[in-house]
């Protein structure tokens, strides 16, 4: 029997923060992958190899985690004063689904170095030297972010001595901007900057539901019996508890008006995410980083694609900076309350620092800018191989 040979398609293996992902420019994938749709997802999903009922998405790109299995899609953009839109697509690694309902923040970091290196940047715009300020239109939630990625001698500066907790080598600093991150929408879509949210066979908690960055269900860590600084393995290793979780998800996204039932919950595992919050304490890192209470303002802890994330998701982070500025909130209150425009709070991995500008009119709160420090690195470029009859 003859079988077709394996096409090449142009593609760069990034990290972005703490994920990594395959990266393409629109122009370079196959017609029938350069629109949305089923060839578009058999296609990401080859490339990442999924579905795989082993979890370890040995035969393609993917790292068999939330963080790695990640695809980017870039072009020059269609919106007024951007240069790039940036499309996430989030591949699931035992099913047949990519998800593209929400950003990564993570990933976004390596946007602009993308972007510029891929000429997809005017020239007019990369100084030789200094500061390249990229304005990414972000499609998936229509938003827009501002990257500003360091140059050196024209090219991009991707090596450096910036620390970014979760990831194991320094690199240089991108800082990021995301402007508006709620637009018109209500931040609150509940209306409430505290709810109660029952959960039937698991229990009624306080819950701050927010949406900026991504939707995002805040909880107290002692209303679930945690402490907020439990590690992967205390949360992972518990079929019971991740579940438990995934129900409080699913009744969380009916409640902010993202699902309509809970069954649909299962098709959209990306959004919105679980995080659990609780006053600063000191606890030891999964790199076994001493962090002391005294470095923080609170510990918090989110689950990605079902599982407890290594350290912390950047459209969370945004979530995370939002709400501790806004007095009242679970975020706000864990963090000692009061207002602030930034908090730094720790993870599994260590520790980050996100500041929010954040108004208010009336009774609507309106998030101005989100801003964070990540870094980005190319790990390998060429061409990706995927089997011509996918």
């Amino acid at each position: 029997m003859n079988h077709k040979p394996q096409i090449q398609i142009p593609a760069t293996y990034m990290r972005g923060g703490t994920s990594k992902g395959v990266f393409f420019k629109l122009s370079d994938l196959p017609k029938s992958a350069q629109v949305a749709g089923t060839a578009r997802d058999q296609l990401l999903l080859r490339v990442i190899g999924s579905p795989d009922p082993y979890g370890k998405q040995t035969d393609g790109m993917g790292g068999a985690t939330s963080s790695t299995s990640k695809t980017v899609i870039l072009s020059k953009s269609n919106q007024p004063d951007h240069d790039v839109d940036y499309l996430f697509g989030q591949v699931a690694i035992d099913r047949p689904f990519v998800d593209w309902s929400g950003n990564c923040g993570n990933l976004t970091a390596a946007v602009g170095s993308f972007a510029i290196s891929n000429g997809l940047v005017g020239p007019a715009r990369i100084p030789n030297n200094g500061v390249a300020v990229v304005r990414i239109w972000q499609a998936n939630i229509e938003k827009t972010i501002i990257a500003h990625v360091p140059i050196t001698d024209g090219v991009v500066q991707e090596t450096g001595d910036f620390e970014l907790d979760g990831v194991t080598f320094p690199a240089a600093e991108v800082k990021i901007e995301f402007v508006d991150p709620v637009g018109d929408a209500a931040m609150f879509p509940t209306g409430n900057l505290v709810d109660e949210l029952e959960v039937p066979g698991v229990g009624t908690f306080k819950a701050t539901m927010i949406a900026a960055g991504i939707p995002t269900i805040f909880i107290n860590a002692a209303d679930l019996g945690f402490t907020g600084t439990e590690l992967q393995g205390d949360i992972n290793s518990n079929p019971a508890t991740l579940e438990m979780f995934e129900t409080i998800r699913a009744y969380g996204a009916v409640k902010m008006g993202l699902i309509d039932d809970i069954e649909a919950a299962k098709t959209r595992q990306h959004t919105p995410k679980v995080a659990f919050v609780a006053a600063p304490q000191a606890y030891t890192s999964s790199s076994g980083k001493n962090i002391a209470a005294s470095a923080i303002d609170l510990n918090v802890r989110a689950l990605s694609m079902g599982l407890l994330h290594h350290a912390m998701m950047g459209t969370a982070a945004v979530a995370i900076a939002t709400a501790a500025a806004i007095p009242g909130t679970l975020v706000n209150t864990a963090a000692g309350g009061g207002e602030r425009d930034e908090v730094r709070f720790g993870h599994p991995s260590g520790t980050l620092k996100v500041g929010a500008a954040v108004d208010k009119n009336g009774h609507t709160w309106r998030a101005q800018t989100v801003s964070m420090s990540r870094s980005a690195r190319v790990l390998m470029s060429g061409l990706v191989h995927v089997p011509e009859d996918l």
